[in-house]
């Protein structure tokens, strides 16, 4: 399996339109961060998780040729702003794009983008989806793969996670059930978010984060929905354990 981080930045990436802040300023490409996605490959199976407005621009980057499936994690615009840039994958691949996300989710972009929903009369040259709700505790398949679905709460909105084998991705975490960590507990690879040093009212700050994967203790962990307020990458890095990482966007790994 390979994950590639599409995007690793909050939700007005990094640097942010007309800021002066020091980080916005690095020249370092590491501190420089489209919005949160990943795609991930196992198999002839391609995925991604979340399609922002940055992701005709994150498709490029990564020559990603095909996607069998997308999966959502909640409906915010940075995870779900992209959706029309799917046509190029539903003109070359010929068949409906299917769509995974929470029934809530599903009917928010059926309104956000009714063109794509539409089933009949549609203009051409519009793309369609082929929609699937995903419920909690009812994993789903992919090319006969199981997709397990973490349930959390991303302050009062709920959010799906995914473990796929022994990767699990999670974003906009601030508060999870014991019986959704369970789900999570053996996994080699999470993903996680860490939105800064200080307190946030919906997301994992750094600290929140390290106290959940060394809950977890997965094999390797990486921080993901970063912001300019947490710091330098390269300087952060170096205050993490050794099997912490800051995830930076085209960082590819592999388990």
């Amino acid at each position: 399996m390979k994950i590639y981080f599409l995007g690793t930045g909050t939700s007005q990436g990094i640097p942010v339109i007309g800021s002066n802040h020091s980080v916005c300023k690095s020249s370092d490409s590491k501190d420089k961060r489209l919005r949160v996605s990943v795609w991930v490959t196992w198999g002839n199976n391609s995925i991604v998780i979340d399609c922002g407005p940055d992701f005709r621009q994150q498709m490029l980057t990564s020559g990603c040729l095909k996607l069998d499936a997308l999966l959502f994690t909640h409906e915010h615009a940075d995870h779900t702003a992209g959706l029309d840039d799917i046509r190029p994958y539903y003109f070359k691949q010929g068949f409906a794009v299917p769509v995974y996300a929470h029934k809530r989710v599903l009917v928010n972009l059926s309104r956000r983008f009714d063109y794509i929903f539409e089933t009949e009369n549609k203009y051409p040259g519009t793309p369609s989806v082929a929609t699937f709700e995903v419920e909690n505790n009812i994993p789903f398949f992919i090319n006969d793969t199981p997709i397990i679905p973490i349930n959390v709460k991303h302050g009062s909105v709920q959010v799906f996670g995914y473990r796929i084998q022994n990767f699990t991705y999670l974003t906009d975490v601030k508060t999870i059930d014991e019986v959704e960590i369970e789900k999570i507990k053996g996994t080699k690879i999470l993903v996680i978010n860490a939105l800064r040093e200080e307190e946030h009212h919906s997301h994992f700050n750094l600290q929140d984060a390290l106290n959940f994967i060394h809950l977890i203790q997965p094999e390797r962990a990486y921080l993901t929905h970063i912001s300019h307020l947490l710091g330098f990458h390269e300087e952060v890095q170096k205050r993490l354990p050794d099997n912490v990482f800051l995830a930076y966007d085209n960082l590819e790994i592999s388990i």
